[in-house]
């Protein structure tokens, strides 16, 4: 079996650095014959290119492509098109792996596979959410790192022919967010069964919450409420209202939940900079969350009348 691990990267090279490493010390037993890792830089504007370039001897497993920034499922599918493997291995420029990761994954397909009347599969590695740069790999696992997603790209390993026969990545999905679990869709209906893998562990980093990233924070929910609706309008089920919130029931909910928006960025910013100082930034990003996803989900319904109104001013009389 050999692997192509598949990363898109922007302007990450800090943590892109770790995560690079990482891969390079990993422990390859049966049934791998070898890997290699295709990183796609999505016209990063960083250090990444120079750093790169001055740690080539470093890294030689690795293999860079280049394009012009257009978002994670463009350069996904550009990592699978220059790839060289039978097995693809999905993960984000952000995560730090294992040194048993590629191996765990590998294992866990061949077991799979080797059972009478198996089932197309992909496995699912485990993903530990933390915000310590220096020792990554040292945050225990929590019970919010648990993930019911199908099919998310942060470390996944699929067979090649099966992303190429679901159609690869939709690159209308140029914003933040939904572009995997929509692809996970088509890949659902064509019968491919998820096996967890949570020996295959990747710790995911993301700086602790200061209240400066705030307004970043907002953007991103207004981004994947866009990428929201075009992941409903390709798949109008009940299932995918659900996973993207455009119900009356998540309205509903949020509006509860945040007193009608008197609990919002504003109001609570006091609270979030009080436990942000005393070491609890991420109950202050739990906190967060109840705003932001009032906010989302909000969004996403005023996209929806914004497309409703605009189909109906365009329509002939």
């Amino acid at each position: 079996m050999f692997l192509s691990v598949v990363i898109p990267t922007y302007n990450r090279l800090p943590i892109l650095r770790k995560c690079l490493l990482a891969l390079e010390d990993q422990q390859l037993i049966a049934p791998i014959s070898g890997y290699e890792v295709v990183l796609v830089d999505d016209g990063s504007t960083d250090a990444t290119l120079g750093w790169l370039a001055d740690h080539a001897a470093e890294l030689p497993h690795l293999r860079l492509i280049r394009q012009e920034h257009g978002g994670p499922a463009a350069a996904r599918n550009r990592g699978v098109q220059g790839a060289r493997g039978d097995v693809i291995v999905f993960i984000d420029s952000d995560l730090v792996v294992t040194p048993s990761f590629l191996s765990c994954h590998a294992q866990a397909l061949q077991r799979h596979w080797s059972r009478p009347g198996h089932r197309p599969c992909f496995t699912y590695g485990a993903v530990i959410n933390t915000a310590n740069f220096d020792h990554p790999t040292g945050e225990p696992h929590k019970l919010r790192d648990l993930s019911f997603a199908y099919f998310a790209t942060g470390n996944v390993a699929i067979e090649r022919q099966l992303l190429e026969r679901a159609g690869l990545f939709d690159t209308r999905f140029r914003l933040y967010g939904w572009e995997d679990l929509e692809l996970g869709e088509r890949l659902r209906r064509l019968g491919v069964v998820l096996v967890r893998c949570p020996e295959a562990v990747g710790y995911h980093w993301h700086p602790a919450l200061r209240l400066e990233q705030i307004p970043d924070l907002i953007r991103v929910e207004r981004e994947r409420a866009k990428m929201g609706l075009v992941f409903f309008l390709k798949h109008p089920t009940l299932r995918v209202r659900f996973i993207v919130q455009y119900t009356w029931l998540h309205l509903l909910l949020w509006e509860l939940l945040t007193l009608g928006g008197l609990l919002n960025e504003r109001s609570l910013r006091p609270l979030l900079a009080l436990l942000i100082r005393g070491g609890q930034a991420s109950m202050a990003m739990e906190l967060l969350r109840l705003p932001l996803n009032r906010l989302g989900v909000r969004s996403l319904f005023a996209e929806a009348r914004i497309l409703a109104a605009t189909k109906v001013q365009s329509s002939p009389i």
